[in-house]
């Protein structure tokens, strides 16, 4: 179904400049985007704009098949935006780009600390002209600190971070999480608090800088297990896919597949007991609480994997089910996007694309369901300048710079 709704949202009026490039920043205006915010995509004609749009191997194709620039990863977080080619560099562009500041509510920028300074587009130089305006800086590990000058990509910030350490098999390599969720979480927070400096600036006139780092952010959401160790003193180990703090909640492998397992509490231990006919483990002493399972951990899993091992998977969930423990499958990206919860939810969207092969592209929709201001898909992600003479036109400026087309 063809997405492309003009309902108001609840940013509508908003204006968002978007000096940010790959995900943390991107992610966090794309939100701002879809909740009807206007967002201009600043894009350097030096590099043919933002990184990801090199980042292959899967590319929207035009009407002949060629591969366009719009990757599916540059596709991810740009929905919603206008793309406008200025380089930064010249004196022309940091003109653009302070015309542009005086009609925004938010700037959001990822340059290494400091980088901006040299062209006059840092908060400090910004703010002192728009003390009005919410700005937001991401980088690596922050505006201070020892590494304040380090560069920070997800892969860095998630070694650093502590979230690899915990990610992976007991015995195998330390893992990232499949996809940039450090970057990801980073621009979740910046959304956040770009909302928030919105409301203060609302009630008192005062716009604020805001200093945010993928490291700092990763830490935050190492969540109970950076508290394990805040409480114990004890470094927390990667344990695959167990809980460090509930058993069993865990993969299991069964005749077809593998199934999750996750038993909350003492009461749905017993009946999970129950269910795969093996009542004996759930009235054994040393499984009588969460605790105790806890402690017991090696030897109840060693009890359950061959019971389980001798089962379908829709018949182990099928037991489970019926006894309302909590379990489920493990699907791969396909599976999820095409099942009967993702159709019912719509968790894929399809937005008019001039120019693609059928006419649009398909993106992983937004999340929130508004009751009164819904999100809308009203722009699909630009070709790189394509809104370059039209943004610059409302700044009454002749466009001097060499044409990215």
């Amino acid at each position: 179904m063809m997405v492309a709704s003009e309902t108001p949202g609840a940013l509508d009026g908003l204006f968002v400049l978007d000096l940010s490039r790959i995900l943390a920043g991107p992610t966090a205006t794309q939100l701002l985007g879809d909740m009807g915010a206007t967002v201009i995509k600043i894009e350097n004609p030096k590099t043919g704009g933002d990184d990801t749009r090199a980042w292959g191997p899967n590319y929207a194709r035009d009407n002949d098949g060629n591969a366009t620039d719009l990757s599916a990863y540059f596709m991810a977080a740009n929905r919603n935006k206008h793309s406008v080619a200025v380089d930064l560099s010249t004196e022309d562009g940091q003109n653009i780009i302070r015309k542009l500041a005086a009609r925004a509510d938010v700037v959001i920028e990822n340059y290494k600390p400091g980088g901006l300074v040299k062209y006059g587009l840092d908060h400090d130089t910004m703010r002192k002209a728009h003390p009005g305006l919410v700005y937001c800086s991401i980088s690596g590990f922050g505006q201070t600190g020892p590494n304040r000058d380090k560069p920070g990509y997800d892969l860095m910030a998630q070694g650093y971070g502590g979230i690899m350490s915990l990610t992976g098999d007991p015995d195998g390599t330390p893992t990232k999480v499949g996809v940039g969720i450090a970057d990801v979480m980073c621009g979740m927070y910046a959304t956040i608090g770009i909302l928030a400096a919105l409301r203060h600036r609302d009630r008192t006139g005062e716009g604020q800088h805001i200093d945010l780092s993928l490291v700092d952010a990763q830490m935050a959401w190492l969540i109970n297990e950076g508290c394990n160790y805040l409480v114990s003193g004890d470094v927390p180990e990667r344990r695959g896919n167990a809980h460090p703090n509930i058993v069993p909640y865990d993969a299991f492998a069964t005749s077809d597949g593998h199934v999750l397992v996750a038993v909350g509490n003492d009461s749905q231990f017993v009946r999970f007991c129950d269910a795969i006919g093996a009542p004996e483990l759930g009235a054994d002493p040393r499984y009588a609480t969460n605790l105790k399972r806890i402690e017991n951990r090696v030897t109840l899993t060693q009890s359950l994997t061959p019971i389980l091992a001798r089962m379908t998977k829709d018949e182990l969930l099928g037991k489970m089910h019926s006894v309302k423990v909590p379990g489920g499958p493990i699907h791969d990206v396909a599976e999820a996007l095409n099942s009967d919860q993702a159709q019912a939810r719509g968790t894929v969207v399809a937005v008019n694309r001039e120019g693609v092969a059928d006419g649009y592209v398909r993106l992983l929709a937004n999340p929130l369901k508004f009751s009164a201001t819904p999100v809308t898909y009203r722009r699909a992600p630009p070709r790189f300048g394509q809104d370059t003479d039209a943004v610059l036109a409302t700044l009454d400026l002749q466009n001097t710079q060499e044409n990215p087309d």
